[in-house]
């Protein structure tokens, strides 16, 4: 461990880390590692060229069972292993949090860039543990009684899924508060009315977008990140032509959990504002 060596990618969040090979790390140097994700939220790990598919799982498990993707390609023999190929459509370039729209959503993704354009497509992450601290106290306490809904729709209709979130979410390693809504998934606020729930959304979207939150890695290939899904969001810049692809493996969650709503949901004309889409 006295070999680690930890640099910070920005004042905001993220860490560099050299030293140790995924591959080959014990407990206690998990320990230390997950220690490091906790303080960071997102770490990288250069140069992990040797790390193969069993190997990329297995570091994965360290943190919780993994998910198998329903609908995204997978890298064959490895059902927990999808495949983010930008020549087949895989380009997220919305600020989002994993999954939001599921009751537990994953606390934790780990991602193998191992094809990477010349120049551009880096990954951008956000601390929402700073967008929360950023508010004015009247919203923070606003936002702190709140609840919202994450929907997602598959395009040819055979999938949707719903959930409904704490608008700010109490890390369960840390105790901490972070915003809890993100631009891809986030729909509405069902205490608020449409247009209330549209206004606070834009604002809490913006804050949470803030470059002074935000760090931007430049990606070399075999490079591993580590994120913390319970306490940031992020965005793959699209700006090359050449191809990106990456494998990644998504470990499965816990519930998120906050104050809880403090206000009944509204309701228009005898209507739960719950069946308002937005």
């Amino acid at each position: 461990m006295d070999s680690l060596e930890v640099r910070p990618v920005t004042g905001a969040l993220g860490a560099e880390v050299r030293g140790v090979a995924l591959a080959d790390i014990d407990d206690a140097l998990f320990e230390r590692i997950y220690g490091l994700l906790l303080e960071h939220l997102v770490l990288f790990f250069p140069g992990e060229n040797d790390l193969t598919p069993a190997d990329h799982k297995a570091f994965g498990r360290r943190f919780g069972n993994l998910e198998v993707h329903r609908f995204l390609p997978k890298l064959a023999g490895h059902d927990e292993i999808v495949v983010l190929d930008s020549d087949l459509g895989a380009k997220a370039d919305v600020w989002h949090t994993d999954v939001t729209f599921a009751q537990s959503p994953p606390v934790a993704s780990i991602l193998q860039i191992v094809r990477s354009p010349e120049v551009g497509g880096d990954t951008m992450w956000s601390n929402q543990y700073l967008a929360y601290e950023a508010l004015s106290e009247p919203i923070r306490e606003l936002a702190d009684g709140l609840t919202a809904i994450h929907v997602f729709e598959h395009p040819d209709g055979s999938f949707r899924s719903e959930a409904e979130h704490p608008v700010v979410r109490i890390h369960p390693g840390t105790g901490k508060r972070s915003l809890y809504v993100n631009r891809m998934f986030t729909r509405r606020v069902p205490q608020l009315t449409p247009d209330e729930s549209a206004v606070l959304l834009a604002h809490l979207f913006a804050v949470s977008e803030s470059p002074q939150r935000v760090c931007r890695y430049r990606w070399t290939e075999g490079a591993v990140a580590v994120w913390d899904n319970r306490a940031t969001q992020h965005y793959a810049v699209n700006d090359y032509a050449e191809r990106r692809v990456g494998r990644r493996v998504t470990v499965l969650g816990d519930e998120p959990k906050g104050d809880g709503a403090r206000w009944p949901d509204h309701r228009i004309a005898g209507m739960s504002a719950t069946v308002v889409k937005g």
